[in-house]
C-alpha cells in the first residue's frame, strides 16, 4: 500500500513509466476502498503485483465478507488493467461469547399509529409503555477533546478557490515556527493537495511505524498530505464525499504527530462535506478566513465565517491576500482587487484583521520552487510574521482543556 511493502517486479513488458501509473492506481483504489469506517489500505499487510495479477495479504476486521470485497476490488481495478485478485485473509476471531445470547428471531411489535387510529383495537401493553429509541447526536466542538499532542489545531479556509489560501498557510506554518514554536501541517485538500509541492517534499512518501504514518519534516514542519500518499503524477482523486472524509480523518487519527504547539490545516475551498466533517470530529481551536478585496471573494469568505460560526469554531481573525500591487519597472502601487475589502468583513463580524498581503510575483515564484518566502525573503517574511504574532496575540482564550489521561 502507498509503495510501503516491497513489490516483486512485474513483467517485463511494461515500462518504467506503466509501472509507475498502475502501481499509483491501484494505491489510490486501496485507499479509497473502505470497509466499516476504515480504508482497506490500512489492513494491508503485504502486497505484490505481477503483470495484471495483484495479490494482498490482508487483515480484515470480524465480520468482513471477503467474497464481496475481492468482488468489489475487482470491479474497481479492472479499468486500470488488473485482472486477476488473490487475496489471503485473515481475520480475528470473534470475542468470546459476543453473539451468544443475541436472539435468533426479531420480537413481535405493534404498530403505534393503528392503535391511535383504532382505539377499539388490542394493543401490546411492552410496545405502548416502551422507553422511545436512544438516539445520538451529532459530535459538536464542545463534546470534542484535545489532541494530547497538539496544543491548537488552526484551519485555514476560504470560501472559494484562488485566493492564495494555500500559500498563506504555508508561509504563516513557518512564520508560527520562527516565532519558536513546534509546527505540523496537515493538507485537508483532498482533491486538490498542494503541501507537498509548496514544501519542495514533493514525491516523498511518509514513512509507517506501528501502523501510523509518520509525518514528512519539510523545512522542520511536520507535515502529511494525501499528495505524499499517492505519488506526483496527474492521477485525479474523484472520490465521493464518505471517501474523501474518511481519508481526511485516517490522515489526522493514523499520524504520530510528534508534540506539536499547532497543527495549521490547509482546507480545500468551499463549505463542504470535508469542512462538516472537520467540525463535528477534530477539536479545532480556531480559524483563519483567506480572502482578496474583490467583492465576490468576500461574499464567499462571508460564507465560511457563518458555517465556522454555526458549527462553534471561534474564528481567529481574516487575512486579505493580494491587497496592494507595485508594479515591478515604475513602482505605482494599484488596489488591483479593489480596497476595504479585509477590513469591511473584519468589522462586520466583529473578527480582527489578521493582516493584509501585498500581490507579488515572487511570492508565487518562490513558493511554486517549494521555496516559501518567510524562509528566503525578509520582506515579505515580515508581513507572514506579522499574521502570526496576530493569532498567537488572542489564541490562547480559545484554547480546548488539554485531555492529559488520553493514550494513543
Amino acid at each position: 500500500m502507498f509503495n510501503f511493502m516491497n513489490k516483486k517486479p512485474t513483467a517485463q513488458t511494461e515500462s518504467p513509466e506503466q509501472k509507475a501509473a498502475l502501481d499509483t492506481a491501484v494505491d489510490i483504489v486501496l485507499l479509497g476502498y473502505q470497509v466499516g469506517d476504515s480504508s482497506i489500505a490500512m489492513m494491508v499487510t503485504g502486497l505484490e503485483r505481477s503483470g495484471n495479477q495483484l495479490t494482498l495479504d490482508l487483515r480484515l476486521p470480524p465480520e468482513s465478507d471477503p467474497e464481496t470485497i475481492q468482488k468489489e476490488l475487482g470491479q474497481l481495478l479492472q479499468p486500470h488493467g488488473i485482472q486477476t485478485i488473490h487475496m489471503n485473509v485473515r481475520i480475528p476471531a470473534p470475542m468470546k461469547g459476543a453473539g451468544s445470547s443475541l436472539p435468533k428471531a426479531m420480537p413481535k411489535t405493534t404498530n403505534a399509529m393503528h392503535s391511535q387510529s383504532n382505539p377499539g383495537a388490542k394493543t401490546n401493553d411492552n410496545a405502548v409503555n416502551a422507553e422511545p429509541p436512544i438516539t445520538k447526536p451529532a459530535p459538536t466542538q464542545a463534546s470534542l477533546s484535545a489532541h494530547p499532542r497538539i496544543r491548537h489545531i488552526i484551519v485555514v479556509a476560504s470560501g472559494k478557490g484562488g485566493v492564495g489560501k494555500s500559500t498563506t498557510t504555508v508561509n504563516i506554518a513557518l512564520a508560527l515556527q520562527k516565532l519558536g514554536n513546534r509546527v505540523g501541517v496537515l493538507d485537508a485538500d483532498i482533491y486538490g493537495p498542494s503541501m507537498p509541492a509548496m514544501l519542495g517534499v514533493d514525491g516523498v512518501k511518509p514513512e509507517l511505524e506501528n501502523e501510523q504514518f509518520v509525518p514528512i519534516n519539510a523545512h522542520g514542519l511536520a507535515m502529511l498530505s494525501i499528495g505524499s500518499l499517492l505519488g506526483s503524477d496527474n492521477t485525479p482523486v474523484a472520490w465521493r464525499g464518505p471517501k474523501a472524509t474518511g481519508a481526511l480523518m485516517q490522515l489526522y487519527n493514523q499520524t504520530n504527530w510528534p508534540q506539536l504547539d499547532y497543527l495549521v490545516i490547509d482546507m480545500p475551498p468551499g463549505t463542504g462535506d470535508i469542512q462538516l466533517t472537520l467540525a463535528q470530529r477534530i477539536p479545532v481551536t480556531g480559524a483563519v478566513i483567506v480572502t482578496t478585496p474583490q467583492h465576490i471573494a468576500l461574499l464567499d469568505a462571508q460564507k465560511g465565517i457563518e458555517m465556522f460560526n454555526k458549527t462553534n469554531i471561534p474564528v481567529l481573525g481574516v487575512v486579505e491576500n493580494m491587497a496592494l500591487h507595485t508594479c515591478s519597472n515604475c513602482n505605482h502601487t494599484e488596489a488591483i482587487f479593489g480596497t476595504g475589502g479585509g477590513e469591511k468583513i473584519a468589522e462586520q463580524y466583529q473578527v480582527p484583521l489578521l493582516g493584509q498581503l501585498p500581490l507579488a510575483s515572487a511570492i508565487r515564484a518562490q513558493v511554486d520552487k517549494g521555496e516559501p518566502s518567510v524562509l528566503v525573503d525578509d520582506d515579505f517574511a515580515s508581513y507572514y510574521l506579522s499574521i502570526a504574532k496576530n493569532i498567537e496575540t488572542n489564541i490562547n482564550k480559545f484554547a480546548k482543556p488539554a485531555d492529559d489521561k488520553r493514550i494513543f
